[in-house]
Parts: C-alpha cells; structure tokens; sequence
C-alpha cells in the first residue's frame, strides 16, 4: 500500500508543478502585455492563452490540494460525532468524490474527442481545444486515485 500511497503523491506533486508554472507564466505574460500595451505593442492572443493556462492551473493543483487537505472544511458538525461515525462519513465522502470525478474526467476525455474531431480552435490564435479538454480529464481521474488514498489510509486508520 505504501509504494501505492507514495506513486500517488509524486504523480499529485508533479501535476501541480507543471500548474504552478503555468500560474507564474500568466503572471509572466499578462505584466508584460500590460507593459507593452503602453507602447501599443499588446501581445496578440494574450486573452486566449490566460484561459487556457487558467484552467491547468486549477485543474492540475486539485489533486495536490486534497492530499495536503489544503481545501476549507467546515466540519464542525462532524467533529462531534464518534470516530468510527467520522469514518465512514469520510468514506461515504470521497466514494462520492470518486463516482463525481470519474464521471467528469470521462466525460472531458469525451469532450475532448469531439473537440479534436470538429477541429474547435480558439479565434485569435487558432490553438486547439482538445488538450486541455484531455488534461483536464487526467487531472480528475489523478483525483480519483488520491481519494482512493485516502480511502486507504481512512481504513488503515492514519488518516487526519
């Protein structure tokens, strides 16, 4: 189970990597495009490439995000019941979680196909659709794999 737990981290780890780049890239080129905007030089398609790098970076840092439980929790309530009550409210939880997740990777991954096949590109620089449709569906099915860890350590009893 621990080599398991430990591929899950790395793989958690090295998609919000490639988020955070993707956050200091769109630092990066909306501070330059506003400096060469007062030159009336603007960064042509800046618009387009901001989503799209919003979006990895939201999708790719929440599988990090909920194995470092860095997500609000307002359980309160929870907190006064037993801990066998806490337990299986957890793994009620995050089996929802997987069922949610799976259901919107897959259908991302779907999405992307048609994406692809309609040949959607964006207007200004004609950059396809279709990966970030697919990265995104790989960050939630890499969600799932981390509620399934914590499934794991739920049951093993070394969770919170």
């Amino acid at each position: 189970m621990g080599w398991f737990l430990d591929k899950v981290w790395k793989l958690s780890r090295s998609i919000n990597f490639i988020g955070g780049v993707s956050l200091v890239f769109i630092m990066f080129l909306t501070v330059a495009d506003i400096i060469l905007r007062s030159f009336r030089r603007p960064i042509i398609g800046t618009y387009e490439i901001v989503a799209f790098s919003g979006a990895v970076v939201i999708g790719f840092s929440i599988p990090f995000t909920t194995w470092v439980k860095g997500h609000v929790y307002t359980d309160f309530l929870i907190l006064r019941f037993s801990k066998k009550t806490r337990s299986v409210f957890q793994l009620f939880t995050r089996c929802l979680g997987i069922g949610l997740f799976s259901m919107i990777g897959w259908n991302l991954i779907k999405y992307g196909m048609d994406l692809k096949k309609a040949g959607e590109v964006s207007p200004t620089l004609t950059l396809p659709f279709y990966p970030v449709a697919y990265g995104l569906g790989v960050a939630c099915f890499i969600q799932c794999l981390v509620l399934l860890c914590d499934i794991l350590k739920i049951s093993g009893g070394k969770y919170e």
